[in-house]
């Protein structure tokens, strides 16, 4: 894919084309980049427009200027939508590409073609119990690789991903996220209880992994509840990062999916 640096932003963004095909956008976890995607862009790229970018202190994204926060995130790719002539798109978002996936569709509801989160939870009704424990975590994971990257890394792979094969590539990447990085992750809390959901003029996927954790169940069963007519996919042999772990089982999800979107 064709690395591509925004003008007005820290991100780099990453573009396949294929003629008049509908867009796909991803946005990966914490820790990693871009690539932890490359089985469905390898799928996809014959069958539809990509675009994937890499998270602010991420992957190529580490050129970071003061004021630049991950808040802006869907700013930022408002921007590239327009500078690619893209009106609207469908969005895949895992873990914190789940909460940035959310947060733009907030923000830009008619850009959304389909809204697919995984390994996420509903970041307008994030209950306050389940937000402090989540936050209590977060710090943990931080402690860890202030102590050490390796570590921090070793124990990541196992929360993020099942299959040993996903944990050794999240591990790859995982070991290349600088500790300075942490400090783009602080205004996280800010997309969080912003906004109510209104009416989706688009469909909504969520799901997670049998094994992810079980705060992550609770997080979609809640979700669930309070938008009755989203679609729930619980993927057999996963964890966190869905997309790794069952790489066949997530692409063909996300295939009916987007075909019954467009129809």
């Amino acid at each position: 894919m064709k690395p591509i640096k925004s003008a007005n932003s820290p991100i780099t963004y990453f573009v396949s084309r294929t003629g008049q095909a509908e867009w796909i956008l991803f946005i990966h976890a914490a820790f990693v980049n871009h690539n932890m995607f490359r089985a469905q862009f390898a799928y996809f790229e014959n069958k539809y427009n990509i675009l994937a970018i890499d998270i602010i202190g991420h992957g190529q994204s580490a050129d970071v200027q003061k004021g630049d926060t991950i808040d802006q995130t869907a700013k930022w790719i408002s921007e590239i939508l327009k500078t690619e002539h893209i009106d609207n798109i469908h969005i895949v978002g895992v873990s914190l590409g789940a909460v940035l996936a959310q947060d733009f569709a907030n923000r830009y509801p008619y850009a959304v073609r389909s809204l697919a989160c995984f390994g996420g939870y509903d970041i307008n009704n994030f209950d306050a119990k389940m937000k402090s424990e989540n936050s209590a975590k977060q710090k943990l994971m931080m402690l860890k690789a202030l102590f050490s990257v390796k570590w921090f890394a070793e124990a990541n792979k196992k929360i993020s991903a099942y299959t040993s094969q996903a944990q050794n590539e999240f591990y790859s990447m995982n070991i290349l996220f600088p500790k300075k990085s942490f400090l783009f992750l602080a205004t996280l809390n800010n997309m969080v209880n912003k906004y109510q959901t209104g009416q989706r003029n688009y469909p909504l996927l969520i799901g997670c992994g049998k094994y992810d954790i079980p705060m992550e169940l609770e997080a979609i069963k809640a979700w669930k509840s309070s938008e009755p007519d989203c679609t729930v996919v619980l993927f057999e042999n996963a964890g966190h990062c869905v997309n790794m772990d069952v790489p066949q089982e997530f692409n063909k999800t996300m295939e009916d999916f987007w075909r019954g979107a467009s129809q």
